[in-house]
């Protein structure tokens, strides 16, 4: 939430941008949506300005989410009026009217069928019809309200005076697919480290959480395709993938003959050749410790774990439908450094939930403080429409609010410094992302390490390629080293 990646690309005729809002789930949806375009003849236009289709996949975890996908759009529309823009993702899902009522906006294609984002755009094999305010209705789609292309060819009929609404009821979803990936289109700098879906919605009700109402129920990519998807990116010259989801550690959960997490890592571990996998976010009640040992164990799976731990406080977990109690959390995160004392340990912490006391905070902060941590991501409570939470009284000003965000980002920002510090002087391996020029030579290459440090190589390095680096120094809160020889 609150980050945006925009994928830029070469100008020229059926050109397009994609801009992805939000989580590495969403991010990996958005290099799914990238691929479609692709394969149907479109090229990377640099920037929105220049393109003639925009893509803007968006986040809805938060107000400011929603407002960051607004003003993408007003802005997109003020710099290129005539292009293309369509709008996907969670917000799309939850509130496509309000999306479509922005100028500018030509199609709102909801999570329910994103999958078909790049065939609708395009207006290829599949169309759906709307109702006289453009809006297709939310649920089951009438008969008369799907019409093929065939009959509906995009060079026949005129573009809609209002916005194409296409949504439908995405709990009506109970399979995941696998996502395109990047086979034969080379690497790129900013695909040096590929995300790779394999489990989508989520089963839990947080009483915060708008995400299970815009992403469905939970389901998972089978283990034979996680495991051809990998192959497909190692073939191609990866040699980092992270595999993420939105509540990843339930993977396998929902088949007939169910399966734990730990059965697709040991089998991206024992039937690929992948040289580094890193796990994305995983619930504290889904590390196992099997899952711990499993890190410990191999060298084939970064040194990072993110525990998402939302409160330090009993009673504002309880208030927040949370299903663990915090010495669960601190039992998880002590086991996971016990096992692996160089790793990368982060956390999601809300702070302002309703009712949240400064009592309560205080329980947060001591516990943060307490465990070892090395980051945090803290986001401000934000009301969800529909969620049980947005009702609850107590709600907390927005300036104490604002304080206690303040008072644990700068908690985590000591605690990384202090982590990024303790390697200085020890070697370490790193992915290479991105080459920085200095005058006409490369002064230096950006890397991030196993243990999700971003760190300064001397010298110029081909991107994609793991290295062992010798910590020398920190400058401007940033590691700097040269490779070993």
């Amino acid at each position: 939430m609150g980050s945006r990646a925009e994928i830029i690309y070469h100008s020229g005729v059926g050109t397009f941008v994609v801009e992805n809002f939000g989580c590495r789930a969403t991010q990996a949806d958005g290099a799914a949506i990238e691929q479609q375009l692709r394969e149907r003849g479109l090229q990377r236009a640099w920037s929105s300005q220049q393109a003639e289709l925009v893509v803007l996949n968006t986040c809805t975890v938060t107000a400011a989410a929603d407002r960051d996908a607004r003003a993408a759009i007003r802005r997109i529309h003020r710099e290129n009026p005539h292009c293309q823009i369509v709008v996907t993702g969670c917000y799309a899902q939850r509130a496509p009217q309000e999306i479509a009522a922005l100028r500018g906006v030509s199609q709102v294609i909801g999570n329910s069928h994103k999958h078909l984002l790049a065939e609708i755009a395009l207006g290829e094999s599949q169309a759906f019809s709307t109702i006289s305010a453009g809006i297709i209705s939310e649920g089951t789609v009438s008969e008369g309200g799907f019409v093929p292309l065939a009959e509906l060819n995009r060079a026949s009929r005129p573009r809609p005076q209002s916005p194409e609404i296409l949504v439908s009821d995405i709990f009506a979803h109970t399979e995941l697919r696998a996502a395109p990936v990047f086979e034969g289109l080379g690497l790129e700098g900013e695909r040096t480290r590929p995300n790779l879906k394999i489990q989508d919605g989520c089963d839990n009700r947080c009483s915060f959480c708008v995400i299970p109402s815009v992403r469905g129920q939970s389901r998972s990519l089978p283990l034979a395709p996680v495991v051809h998807e990998i192959n497909l990116l190692v073939q191609a010259g990866y040699r980092e993938v992270v595999i993420s989801g939105i509540n990843l550690g339930r993977w396998g959960r929902d088949f007939e003959e169910r399966r734990r997490f730990e059965d697709v890592v040991r089998a991206i571990l024992s039937q690929t050749s992948l040289e580094k996998l890193r796990i994305s976010s995983i619930e504290p009640m889904d590390w196992s410790d099997e899952l711990i040992a499993m890190i410990a164990q191999s060298p084939r799976i970064a040194r990072h774990a993110h525990v998402p731990m939302q409160s330090g406080s009993d009673a504002v977990l309880r208030r927040m439908h949370r299903k663990y109690r915090p010495w669960h959390y601190r039992e998880k995160i002590e086991k996971i450094r016990a096992a692996v004392p160089t790793a990368a340990i982060g956390a999601d912490v809300m702070v302002g939930f309703p009712g949240e006391s400064d009592a309560e905070f205080e329980e947060t902060r001591r516990l943060v403080e307490e465990l070892p941590l090395t980051y945090l991501h803290v986001f401000t409570y934000s009301p969800r429409p529909g969620t049980p939470a947005a009702g609850m009284c107590g709600q907390v000003p927005v300036s104490i609010a604002r304080d206690r965000n303040r008072v644990l980002r700068e908690l985590s920002a000591k605690k990384k410094l202090a982590f990024a510090r303790g390697f200085i002087g020890k070697a370490l391996p790193a992915i290479t992302l991105n080459t920085v020029q200095a005058g006409e030579e490369a002064e230096f290459t950006e890397a991030l390490t196993d243990n999700y440090l971003q760190l300064r190589v001397k010298g110029h390095h081909e991107p994609n390629r793991w290295l062992k680096i010798q910590i020398l120094a920190m400058e401007n809160g940033l590691l700097r080293g040269t490779r070993e020889s």
